[in-house]
Formats: C-alpha cells, structure tokens, sequence
C-alpha cells in the first residue's frame, strides 16, 4: 500500500505549518510560562475553521476528512502540545453531537463551537476515577424539571474557559451523558496550576451542585453516557493525541538536528560523534513508524472500517510511548542546556510524558490491544 497525501491534503499540511511557525512556535514557551493559551489564539483557530476541522461544512466547519485532522493535530503539537489540546476536546465534544445528539443540538451547537464562539470540555475523569471510568461517582438525579447533577471533575482539558461541558454522570447504576452549559446554576470551576506538562491547557476541575438541566439537555438517551458516547469520542481523542505525539516527536527531531549541526564538542559539531548519530538515527525510525501507524488508522476511519478503533489504539500506544523517549533523547543531546529555558526541548519532554496518561494510559491500551488480539484469535480459531 502507498501512502500518499492528495493536492488538497499536501496544501492543507503547508497551511497548518505555517500557522504553526509563525503564531504558535515563537510564543509557545511563554504560553507555558503564563499557564495559559491566550484568548487571541483560540480566535485565531477559530477563523481559520481549525477548531471545527471535523464538524461538516453545512454547520460551518471544515468538513476535513481524518488524515487532513491527523495532519492538522500533527502540525499544532509540534509547535505547542497545549494548543492541540483544545483541538482534542473542542473536537471530542463536537463527535458527540454530530454522532448523537439530536437535530435541535446539532442545530444549536455545531454552529457555535464551529466559530468558537462556544468553547467545549469533556468532563469525565474525576478526583477518584480516572481509568475505571464506567464507575464515576457523578450523580443525577431525574427530576420533573430535568435533570439534577452533582458531583466533581477534574483533569479537565480548557475546563476554566469552556462554555458548554459534556458531563458523564451516574444514575441507577447507569452512565449518561450531559450538556452544560457554564452559567447553569452550581457550576463553578477551579483553575490547576503547575502541571508537569502542557501548562498552558487551562485544566480545572469542574464542581457541580445540584445542577439542574433540562431534559432536552440529555445526549444520546439514559444509559448511553459510557459505552457508546464516551467511548466513541475517546477514540477521536486518542487519534488527534497519537498525531500530536508525533508532532513533539518531529519538534524533538528538528530542534536536535539544528543543535547538534551548530554546538561544537571536542573541536568537532555533536552530528560528527557516533553516539549522537545513534539518537538522531533511533528519533527517525521511530517518529517514522508511528506517523505511519496515525496515516492507517486514519486511512481506516475515512473508509469506515470496523477495525478503526483497534488501530487508532495501537497508534495512540505507539505514538505516545515513542514521544517521550524521543524527548528524552532531545534532551540528553543538548546537555545542560537542555534542562533551561532558553531551549523548548525541555517542554517537549514534560508534555510528552502528559501524552501517556491522557485519553486513557498506556496501560489501559496495552489491556485493550490485548484484548482486542485474542478476540481476534479466538475468531479466527472457532472459525
């Protein structure tokens, strides 16, 4: 199989480059510093459609197909893992409506997060359930005017800026899914600061008392909140952190060519000394194989495949595991001048390792994989 970018998906990568060096890059490590992505910014993504890369032209977005969102998620991760973020959940709370909200949410809200006049967050984990998810303690109550939410999230992506939060919550041993919007009564948020990596994602948690929705507000019926919503938008989660894994594996690649071409060591530049050749050489294969492995299930998700999640699991395990390491590398090439602020590789390793916790470990795909692998032996063993 080759793989090979159309016209319109080699202009578009060339577009969401440029974006990327020339308003991203040059201030990312100061959106780092000031725990913030400016408000500037967001606008910018949204006038440029790129928070709305997945929503359907007719509602206003892009309209791009998964490999021109992979590209996109690549491009901002290597400039700023922050940034990227909020392409993750505006687009994870955005999958949800198109999949399952009903006409009038669609009608409501696609246009609005489209513009970016509404900013989104996917309020699932909480203070006690991050990975055993189907157990949150979120609870709603059914009233005759809606709907009583109550409870506390945290971790949340864009949580002190979102508009509107898709809040999972538990009633009668069932998971259902929430919108709600910011200036509903008992819903307040609480910044978190000084986070290891990708400071600048305006992360809170999300305190709810007793917040009453209306009924309408439901997504996808009582008792679809985990199974189907969450875990779908999980998957388009997963794919835009694999891709910006990559992103921070490129910025590692190119930040170490540039060092290693220009710092001279024992009368000689670092690209001269073998063991540095060794990185640069282990950076290439691996960044390589898991853009490779975001191009199939990517490729897969735009034919409707039915095996598109198994392969975005892999590529989100992969891509995420090989980031890390990558900036490790990074570092280790530029010395003591890579544990400063005078060079990004620093950020890079600290966001990178945020890359294998968010949108489910790698322990939890490493469980899935596996799963998913005998599941598929044993078919094939009945068989």
């Amino acid at each position: 199989m080759k793989i090979e970018l159309t016209q319109q998906q080699q202009a578009a990568q060339a577009e969401f480059r440029a974006f990327a060096n020339g308003e991203l890059f040059p201030f990312a490590d100061q959106f780092d510093r000031d725990e913030g992505v400016p408000t500037s910014v967001i606008e910018q993504l949204a006038r440029r459609k790129y928070l709305s890369a997945i929503i359907p032209e007719e509602f206003g977005g892009l309209g791009a197909d998964m490999i021109t969102y992979g590209l996109l998620n690549e491009e901002i991760g290597r400039a700023c893992s922050s940034t990227r973020s909020l392409l993750t959940v505006q687009g994870m709370v955005s999958y949800a409506i198109m999949r399952w909200g009903k006409p009038q949410h669609k009608q409501t809200w696609l246009p609005r997060l489209a513009n970016g006049q509404t900013i989104a967050a996917f309020a699932l984990t909480e203070p006690n359930i991050g990975s055993d998810a189907k157990h949150i303690e979120t609870t709603v109550e059914v009233r005759a005017d809606g709907y009583a939410i109550t409870g506390r999230k945290k971790w949340i992506t864009f949580g002190e800026v979102a508009d509107l939060f898709l809040v999972f919550a538990q009633g009668e041993g069932k998971a259902s899914a929430f919108l709600i919007e910011r200036n509903t009564p008992g819903l307040t948020t609480l910044p978190t600061r000084g986070l290891l990596g990708t400071r600048a994602s305006r992360v809170a948690e999300v305190h709810l008392d007793q917040c009453v929705v209306p009924k309408e507000n439901l997504i996808g019926g009582l008792g679809f909140g985990f199974s189907t919503i969450a875990l779908s938008a999980l998957d388009l989660g997963r794919y835009s952190v694999a891709w910006g894994s990559v992103g921070i594996g490129q910025a590692c690649l190119e930040a170490s060519l540039k060092y290693a071409s220009e710092r001279k060591q024992f009368g000689e530049p670092l690209k001269q000394h073998q063991l540095i050749q060794e990185m640069i050489a282990n950076m290439v294969t691996q960044i390589k194989a898991a853009r490779l492995l975001c191009y199939h299930a990517g490729y897969l998700k735009d034919a409707g495949d039915m095996n598109s999640t198994a392969e975005t699991l892999i590529a989100k395990y992969f891509a995420s595991s090989m980031a890390p390491r990558v900036a490790s590398d990074a570092v280790q090439i530029h010395g003591g001048n890579g544990c400063g602020s005078d060079y990004p590789v620093q950020r890079y390793l600290r966001d990178a390792k945020i890359m294998e916790i968010i949108e489910g470990s790698n322990q939890m795909q490493q469980v899935m994989i596996s799963r998913n692998t005998f599941a598929e032996y044993t078919g094939r063993s009945a068989a």
